[in-house]
């Protein structure tokens, strides 16, 4: 008997990103700006952009295309009052701010 525990079949293929390592860059503001915009105008995260610009391999898999932002307690009591929800109730909330981002994105500048 191994010491190790036998790994799920769908874990099989995860050996490779435990070994990968997320390096972050200190550069002044015109060098991520410059990554950002050329990020945005190739379809690309800012991660891939800078792969991109490495000259590595970058996945060529769909990405999923979502927004996030952290939200605390206190802004889902926010948001609930602005919206006449009960703070409790977060899917509901999430519906109200995804519309409100639609609209957003609807407006011309």
């Amino acid at each position: 008997m191994s010491g190790a525990p036998k790994k799920p079949a769908r874990w099989q293929g995860s050996d490779a990103a435990l070994h990968a390592v997320q390096v972050a860059f200190d550069v002044e503001a015109a060098v991520l700006e410059a990554v950002r915009r050329a990020a945005f105008a190739n379809n690309l995260s800012n991660s891939d952009q800078i792969r991109h610009i490495l000259g590595l391999a970058v996945s060529r898999r769909p990405k999923r295309l979502r927004l996030t932002v952290t939200l605390t307690p206190e802004d889902y009591e926010t948001l609930g009052n602005r919206y006449g929800l009960a703070t409790e109730n977060r899917l509901a909330i999430k519906e109200r701010v995804t519309q409100a981002l639609i609209d957003f994105a609807g407006k011309p500048e």
